[in-house]
C-alpha cells in the first residue's frame, strides 16, 4: 500500500517525502535530522507511521515547538524494535547521546558520585568519582547522598583490602605504604605480597557487592569461612566472618527501608513562560536525605505531561538502585509502561503515583513550594545580576547585543621557545571547557607575539568558516593594540567583517575595541563587566601557560634521551609515553625496557643510564 502525504500546512522536502512513504506501521524510534545530519528531535512510538503522520497534520492548536522543529528538519530516520518498552529505552539512550535541540534535556545542577572499579588495570582499584568515562572500568551508582559512596568504598578498604591509591602499579616497588600495615590494602605494589589469584578473587567479591548480588556473595563467603574453619585457618575464617557481618548489615538496612515503603522520590515544579524550575526530593528511611534542582530557560511550549514523561525516563532508566515510589504532580500517557519497565529493571515493584493524600500530599506541596523558591532565586535574583553584567559589557564595547558566547586567545612562550596559544570559551554564564582549544604555533618567527596571534586566529576561524559554524558574539585578545591589530588582520584575510573584537592590556586593565583604538576603555574597578573580562582573560592565560609548561617539560625530557646513541625522537617519545620520566626509565632493567623498544636499544639505553647514574 502506498501512503500519501496528508494535506497539511507544513511543507516537506523531497527527502522527507520519500522517507515518509516507506515508514512502517511498527514500534520503534524516529529521528528528525537537520541539513547537517544532526538529530534535532528523537521520539518513540507504538506505530511509527501514525506518530510521524501526526506531526504534519493540521491542528486547531498552535504548537511553536513542533513548527520550529519541522522548519529545521531535513531528513527522517527510524529504528525498529520489538515493542514499545524497548522503544522507550532506546529513545532515552539516543536523547542522552545526541542531546537533540527540541527534546526536553535533563540539565542537572550537580553530579552525584559513582564508584569506579578499574578492571582494565593489572590490579584493579576502587574510586569514588563524579566523571564517567569509556576507559574499560565499571561504574556503579550514582549514590546519594554523596557520603554513601564514600562509606561503601571505605568498607571495601576495610573488609576486602582493595586500594584507591594512585601508586604506579605497572611496576613493583620495594615496600608497601601505611595502608598495607594497617590492614586496608593487600599491597599489590610489592611483588608477591598478594598473589594474582587472591587479588582477582577479592575483586570478584567486590563486583558482586556493587552489582547487588548480595545473596550470592554471602553464600560464597559463608562457604569459604566453613572451609577455613575446617582447615584450622582461623585468621582467614575470622576475616571472612567480619566480611559476612558487614555485608549482612547492608542487606538488612535495604530490607528494612523497602518494608517500610520509605524509599520515595517526590518531584515538584514551578513554571512561568519558557522558564521552568523542578525540585526532586529523595526520601530514604522516612527522611529527606537530599534535594536536586533542575532549570530550563527555553521551553517555549511547556507541556507538563510530555515534560515529566521525558524527565522521568532520563532520570531513572539508567539508575541501578530505584526507589519504591516516585511521586509526580501530573499524569502522562506512558506512565504505566514506564512503571512496568522500571519494575523489571529493579526486580521489585516501582510505582509512579500522581494522586496523593495525607502526609504524602503535604510533602508534594512542600516540594512544589521549594521549586517556586528555586525559581525565584535563579530567575529573579541571580539572573538580573548576570543580565546587568552582560548589558554593561555590551554598552562598554558598543556591541549590538549582550554576548552569549565569548572566545578568548592568549600566546605563551619563554624567550621564543615552545610557542603555543590557547583559546577558552565563555558561554551562557560559564566557562565551557569542552570547547577549549590548544594551538602549537607553526609558522611564526620566534619572539613574534603579533604573528603568533595572527596565525592562531586565522586557523581558528578559517576552520569555523569551512564548517559553516557560527562565529562568537565577541572575540577577546589577551594583549594591547598590537595583538588586537594582528587578530583584526587575520579576520580581514578571511573576509570576516562586522565581527566584535576587543583586547585587554595586562596590568593597566585597559580595553581596546577594534575601530576605536584611539579611545581606550577604562572600566570601574568594581564593574561587573570588568570582572567578567578578567575572569575570561585569566582563564585563557592559565590554559596557555599550563600547555606551554607541559610542552617544555616534554621537550626537555626528550632531549635528555636523545643524547643516548641510537635513540631518536620517536623512540624517546615512546619511552616517555609508556614510563613517564627519565628517572623512571633509569630504574628499569633491560627486560622491562625491551617491552617497549628493541632488545639492542634496551641494552644501550640501560648501559648508558646505569653509567650516568654511577657517575652522578
Amino acid at each position: 500500500m502506498t501512503l500519501r502525504w496528508p494535506a497539511a500546512c507544513f511543507p516537506m522536502n523531497e527527502t522527507l517525502s520519500k522517507k515518509y512513504e516507506s515508514i512502517p506501521d511498527q514500534p520503534g524510534v524516529y529521528i528528525f535530522k537537520d541539513a547537517r545530519a544532526r538529530p534535532v528531535y528523537v521520539g518513540k512510538a507504538k506505530s511509527l507511521r501514525n506518530r510521524v503522520r501526526s506531526y504534519f497534520q493540521e491542528s486547531q492548536f498552535s504548537d511553536v515547538k513542533r513548527e520550529r522543529m519541522l522548519d529545521a528538519a531535513e531528513d527522517l530516520e527510524w529504528i525498529l524494535v520489538d515493542n514499545e518498552k524497548e522503544a522507550m529505552a532506546l529513545e532515552n539512550n539516543l536523547i542522552k547521546q545526541f542531546k537533540p535541540r527540541y527534546n526536553v534535556l535533563l540539565r542537572d545542577d550537580k553530579s552525584y558520585p559513582s564508584i569506579k572499579l578499574t578492571l582494565s588495570e593489572r590490579f584493579p582499584r576502587v574510586y569514588v568519582t563524579r566523571r564517567l568515562r569509556k576507559d574499560g572500568s565499571l561504574y556503579f551508582g550514582p549514590y546519594f547522598p554523596a557520603r554513601l559512596a564514600y562509606r561503601v568504598v571505605d568498607l571495601i578498604h576495610r573488609c576486602f583490602q582493595i586500594p584507591s591509591c594512585h601508586v604506579d602499579l605497572t611496576r613493583y616497588h620495594p615496600r608497601p605504604c601505611l595502608q598495607y600495615y594497617i590492614g586496608r590494602c593487600l599491597g599489590p605494589c610489592v611483588e608477591k605480597l598478594p598473589t594474582p589469584e587472591i587479588y582477582a578473587d577479592r575483586v570478584r567479591q567486590i563486583r558482586m557487592l556493587l552489582e547487588g548480588r548480595v545473596s550470592d556473595l554471602l553464600r560464597d563467603l559463608h562457604q569459604r569461612m566453613m572451609e577455613a574453619s575446617r582447615d584450622q585457618r582461623y585468621e582467614d575464617a575470622a576475616r571472612l566472618r567480619d566480611q559476612i557481618s558487614v555485608v549482612e548489615q547492608i542487606r538488612e538496612r535495604q530490607k528494612m527501608a523497602a518494608s517500610r515503603g520509605d524509599d520515595v522520590d517526590i518531584l515538584g515544579f514551578h513554571q512561568e513562560g519558557p522558564l521552568v524550575a523542578v525540585n526532586l526530593f529523595h526520601l530514604r528511611g522516612g527522611r529527606v536525605v537530599d534535594r536536586r534542582e533542575f532549570f530550563w530557560e527555553d521551553l517555549e511550549a511547556f507541556a507538563p505531561r510530555e515534560f515529566f514523561s521525558s524527565l522521568l525516563k532520563q532520570l531513572y532508566l539508567d539508575l541501578q538502585h530505584l526507589p519504591g515510589e516516585i511521586h509526580v504532580p501530573v499524569d502522562f500517557d506512558d506512565r504505566a509502561m514506564l512503571e512496568e519497565l522500571l519494575s523489571e529493571k529493579s526486580g521489585s515493584h516501582v510505582r509512579i503515583l500522581t494522586t496523593l493524600s495525607g502526609s504524602k500530599r503535604s510533602m508534594l506541596e512542600l516540594v512544589a513550594r521549594n521549586a517556586r523558591h528555586s525559581f525565584e532565586h535563579r530567575f529573579r535574583i541571580l539572573k538580573p545580576q548576570a543580565q546587568e553584567m552582560l548589558a554593561q559589557l555590551a554598552e562598554a564595547l558598543d556591541l549590538p547585543q549582550p554576548p552569549r558566547r565569548i572566545e578568548a586567545f592568549d600566546v605563551s612562550h619563554i624567550q621564543g621557545s615552545d610557542v603555543v596559544a590557547s583559546m577558552v570559551v565563555w558561554e551562557d554564564g560559564t566557562m565551557k571547557k569542552a570547547d577549549y582549544r590548544k594551538f602549537i604555533i607553526k609558522t611564526s618567527p620566534r619572539n613574534d607575539d603579533f604573528q603568533s596571534m595572527r596565525e592562531v586566529v586565522t586557523r581558528r576561524y578559517r576552520r569555523l568558516l569551512e564548517e559553516k559554524r557560527k562565529l562568537p558574539d565577541l572575540i577577546l585578545i589577551d594583549g594591547g593594540v598590537g595583538q588586537l591589530h594582528a587578530a583584526a588582520d587575520a579576520l580581514d584575510s578571511l573576509q570576516v567583517i562586522h565581527q566584535p573584537l576587543a583586547s585587554i592590556a595586562k596590568k593597566e586593565e585597559i580595553l581596546y575595541v577594534q575601530g576605536r583604538e584611539a579611545e581606550p576603555i577604562i572600566l570601574d574597578h568594581h564593574s561587573l563587566a570588568l570582572r567578567l573580562i578578567q575572569q575570561i582573560r585569566d582563564e585563557a592565560h592559565r590554559f596557555a601557560v599550563s600547555f606551554h609548561r607541559s610542552r617544555r617539560s616534554q621537550r626537555e625530557l626528550t632531549t635528555e634521551l636523545l643524547v643516548i646513541p641510537g635513540v631518536g625522537e620517536r623512540t624517546a617519545q615512546k619511552l616517555l609515553s609508556h614510563f613517564g620520566s627519565v628517572n623512571s626509565i633509569s630504574k628499569l632493567s633491560e627486560e622491562e625496557l625491551s617491552q617497549v623498544v628493541k632488545p639492542a636499544q634496551a641494552r644501550v639505553i640501560h648501559e648508558y643510564l646505569t653509567r650516568l647514574g654511577a657517575f652522578n
